[in-house]
């Protein structure tokens, strides 16, 4: 099988080779030191200012963005939610869940953030502001310079969920004044999924020293405390976390970020320009490096998904909910080729030849 799909991604031979061994015992200073490694490639990447920390969670991504809201957000705060879809939905749960007062910028699906969404909250009290940057439902990359900008004039927390354009569309988190950025292992870090990363400016250090988390697993002032003798304070996914080292250290070999994130770009623009012509649409304003979402004119999307993997042996990334049908995303985050591509496009093409789509 070949993954197309957002994660889980493909991953390369050598973090393979890794989760077939035995899982080493981790309270050692050998360990320690590869999370030391891996916090300080970590804050290279996402260009973290100084004095910034990384926590690395034991969770999927979803795990972070709830320890961000737990962690550096009270019902003192007023925020704004960028809600597009699914994860932007997600957020707007968590900060009713833990009672956090917030007001929604509801788009519709595919549509981009502009200015004139911001206008309205210009001034307005409010101290928190809350994005995925990218919107994996619908594919759509918001314009983070926009929300910067408007930030910086407002005076308000930024936290930022990058959990699939990390490492594969540009993000300066200290240019951008992002207080928390969020990604996980298995995007486009293409490990294993079980880890969720954190990388926390000096500012939301401050906040999270001021609140009391009322959760002790996901307690940002424990996790930190360990991290300085570079540990987690509960047994962590070892093995994925060995997995990111030696995937961070193959991302740098291979000419750091700005490679990687041109590597991601120029699978997503080959596929792109071989998909022309074919009965897709394209349905975001705001294309990400990291996928293509799809939608098809001729034939429900779900459909063709079932029958790329059960007849072609593939995966492409399914919607559900009300996008189920409309909507299908080809991921180009992971150990993926042009090749890999040529035979995605070829199935595509004997479907359309068989009438399918």
């Amino acid at each position: 099988m070949i993954n197309f799909t957002v994660g889980p991604v493909q991953s390369s031979d050598a973090v393979r080779a890794i989760g077939a061994e035995q899982v080493p015992y981790f309270r050692t200073q050998e360990f320690s030191e590869l999370m030391f490694e891996n916090e300080r490639l970590i804050k290279k990447f996402a260009k973290a200012p100084e004095g910034s920390k990384v926590a690395f969670i034991t969770g999927s991504g979803s795990a972070s963005m709830e320890t961000a809201i737990m962690n550096t957000l009270t019902p003192a705060d007023k925020a704004i939610i960028v809600n597009g879809g699914s994860f932007g939905h997600r957020f707007v749960e968590l900060c009713e869940l833990h009672e956090i007062p917030f007001a929604e910028i509801k788009l519709e699906p595919g549509k981009a953030l502009k200015a004139e969404h911001l206008a309205a909250y210009e001034g307005k009290g409010y101290t928190t502001f809350i994005v995925n940057k990218h919107e994996t439902s619908t594919g759509v990359h918001y314009d983070m310079q926009l929300i910067s900008d408007f930030c910086k004039r407002n005076n308000l927390f930024l936290i930022v969920d990058c959990i699939s354009t990390f490492l594969a569309d540009p993000f300066d988190m200290g240019a951008l004044g992002a207080d928390v950025m969020i990604t996980g292992s298995q995007k486009a870090l293409a490990c294993p999924p079980g880890i969720s990363v954190m990388a926390l400016s000096p500012k939301a250090l401050a906040r999270i020293d001021g609140i009391k988390c009322k959760c002790q697993y996901l307690d940002l002032k424990i996790a930190l405390k360990n991290a300085e003798r570079g540990q987690t304070p509960w047994t962590p996914a070892v093995s994925i976390l060995r997995q990111i080292n030696a995937r961070l250290k193959e991302i740098e070999a291979n000419g750091g970020v700005e490679a990687e994130i041109a590597r991601t770009a120029s699978l997503a623009n080959y596929f792109r320009e071989q998909i022309k012509g074919m009965p897709f649409e394209i349905v975001s304003e705001s294309l990400s490096n990291a996928v293509t979402p799809l939608h098809p004119t001729t034939a429900s999307a779900y459909d063709i998904f079932l029958k790329i993997k059960d007849e072609y042996g593939m995966w492409i990334c399914p919607n559900g909910g009300d996008m189920k049908d409309t909507i299908f995303r080809v991921g180009h985050i992971g150990a993926l080729t042009t090749a890999d591509y040529d035979k995605l496009v070829a199935a595509f093409k004997d479907l359309q030849a068989k009438g399918f789509i």
